[in-house]
Order: structure tokens, then C-alpha cells, then sequence
């Protein structure tokens, strides 16, 4: 037998009041709110923002928000992405006019009295809403001279190097090849100077080869020639945005240029140069 419910007007109101108390206590408790994020609609570089609400809760990301309103209301909203670890790099966008991964930014990191505003980077051309053609990247990275090691040293036919010089270099292994280094770049973002610099992520590589222990190539002259060390006028803006927590200025740009200077601009090294003529291969 099916217990006999409530009736009436009145007691109806008070049921539904009761349940709708519940229901904002039981949100409040487990951190449900609605937020508005402002998405970037649009293809090859033309579009304008569009306004979406959804509920969020405590512990989301961006993506957690963008993949929610994928799912409920833009299906053929374009968003890259794969890990969710903060470790591929693929979902690099701005976030309230920063570049970040939108995996590792939290929600109640933002201003949760302001809507979220999500767009794709700008240093780099627009494919579609948060997607942007980041293969330039790719054509850059083969112009670099590859690893170059000295003849083995050692009876058995391998290497001797001191501890210290091999941890110098580990820090820029970490790079994930976000490029919102390249993004938030000057020279690249608003200066579109792509064909004569390379940007930080390339100088952190080309730093990586450089100090290595046991490379011997000589790089000095393809980066103040080719490929523009001397854009960088050392704002480190590239170190605050990666999100592996690389020195990308200190660590990297300053001693290359440091040795670019050295090599190329020390007045006492042009003496011997002079004097000893040119190097005989």
C-alpha cells in the first residue's frame, strides 16, 4: 500500500521549501556553486567570446569546467588535451589573460566573483575556438645542432664527467613542450618575430646541449645569427608561466648569452683570433 502523501496547497509549498533548504545546504556543504566562463568561439583567428554557466565543485579545474560544458551545452566545442597530469602539455590556453595549463589551474585559484575567460594562445595561429597551430614549434627544433659528444675518454670506451656538471642540465629535461613559454614571449606574441627567434623553449634546449658535459658542437654563432638571442631582453616572463617551475632566464637565456658574448664580442678573443688566423678544420 502507497502511503498517503501530502496534500493541499500549503502543505505542498512547505514540502518543496523544505526540499529546496536541503538541497542549497547539501550543495554548500560538498562546495556547489554556478560559475560563467567566457569560451572563445571562433575559426582562423576570427570569433568573439561566448558566455556558458555551469555548476562547479570543490577540487575542478578548467578543463573539469570545459569538459562539463562540452558534454552539456556546446558539443562541437574544440578543446586539446590528453594527460589531465599536467605532464603532455597539449591543453595550454589563456586563462583570464594568463597563459596556464587548464589541467593544473584550479577553480578556486580564480576570483570566484569574476567569470573565468578561456582563450587560445596568440603567439601562435588559430585553428578553432581553444586550438591553435603549434607545429611551427616542431620545424624549429631540427635547426638546432644535435648532441655532439667528445671522443669516449676512458679504457672501456665511455665517459668520465664530474656529478655536478650532469645535474647542471636535468633541470631543463623537465620541459613538457607546453610553449606557453613561447606564448606569453613578446617577441613572439606581439612582435611575430617566428622566422629570427627561436624562443625560450629552444634556448632552454639549445642550454640543455650547450652545458652538457660531454658536447663539444659549437652553437654560439647560429644563436646570435639565426636564431636572435638578442630579442631576449631577459623580462622573464617565460619563467613565471612555466609549470614545470624551470629558471628558464637564469638557468638558460643568461648564460647562453654569456657565452654568445664571450665568443663573439670579447675584444681580447678578437685579438687571438687576429693573430692565430683563421681555424684550420
Amino acid at each position: 500500500m502507497t502511503a498517503p502523501q501530502p496534500s493541499g496547497p500549503d502543505t505542498h509549498g512547505v514540502a518543496v521549501d523544505a526540499y529546496t533548504a536541503a538541497q542549497a545546504a547539501q550543495d554548500a556543504a560538498v562546495g556547489h556553486e554556478t560559475r560563467t566562463f567566457k569560451l572563445w568561439r571562433g575559426a582562423d583567428g576570427k570569433g568573439d567570446f561566448q558566455d556558458f554557466t555551469t555548476e562547479t565543485n570543490d577540487g575542478m579545474v578548467v578543463l573539469d569546467a570545459i569538459h562539463q560544458i562540452q558534454a552539456e551545452q556546446c558539443n562541437d566545442l574544440a578543446v586539446r588535451w590528453n594527460c589531465k597530469a599536467g605532464k603532455c602539455g597539449s591543453c595550454s590556453a589563456e586563462i583570464n589573460g594568463k597563459p596556464k595549463l587548464m589541467c593544473m589551474t584550479r577553480l578556486d585559484e580564480l576570483p570566484a566573483n569574476e567569470p573565468v575567460t578561456v582563450e587560445p594562445m596568440r603567439a601562435f595561429p588559430h585553428v578553432r575556438d581553444l586550438v591553435t597551430d603549434v607545429s611551427w614549434n616542431f620545424r624549429v627544433k631540427p635547426r638546432i645542432q644535435k648532441f655532439t659528444p667528445r671522443p669516449p675518454d676512458a679504457p672501456d670506451g665511455t665517459w668520465r664527467i664530474q656529478q655536478a656538471d650532469v645535474e647542471r642540465v636535468q633541470e631543463f629535461r623537465k620541459c613538457i613542450e607546453c610553449f606557453l613559454c613561447q606564448d606569453v614571449c613578446h617577441v613572439l606574441r606581439d612582435h611575430h618575430k617566428h622566422e629570427e627567434f627561436i624562443g625560450p623553449r629552444f634556448l632552454v634546449y639549445a642550454a640543455a646541449l650547450e652545458m652538457h658535459p660531454l658536447d663539444v658542437a659549437e652553437r654560439t654563432t647560429a644563436l646570435k645569427d639565426d636564431f636572435g638571442i638578442g630579442y631576449c631582453n631577459i623580462t622573464k616572463c617565460c619563467t613565471k608561466v612555466c609549470p614545470e617551475h624551470i629558471t628558464i632566464t637564469d638557468n638558460a637565456i643568461i648564460p647562453l648569452k654569456e657565452r654568445v658574448v664571450d665568443e663573439h664580442f670579447d675584444p681580447l678573443r678578437a685579438l687571438v683570433r687576429l693573430v692565430r688566423g683563421p681555424k684550420r678544420k
